[in-house]
């Protein structure tokens, strides 16, 4: 079975994505997991923050390192 790069991408990228969307919501409203995203997401991703406009931003970061990263191993 081979891999396809393109497919893996999109899959790897979108829940990653995913995984920085919804925590960011979470923490906008409850506080809780802030400081794990400021260290990690906002250390990595110029421009994110913790507000509803970060969490598409992050989206949008998640899917293109997700992508990327997945599309290179799946090569």
């Amino acid at each position: 079975m081979k891999l396809r790069p393109v497919a893996l991408g999109v899959a790897l990228g979108s829940v990653w994505g995913v995984l920085l969307f919804i925590p960011t919501w979470i923490s906008y409203y409850t506080g809780y997991g802030r400081l794990f995203l400021e260290v990690l997401a906002q250390s990595i991703y110029p421009g994110y923050t913790i507000t509803p406009l970060g969490s598409f931003l992050g989206l949008l970061y998640g899917f293109a390192d997700g992508f990327v990263s997945a599309a290179l191993i799946g090569y």
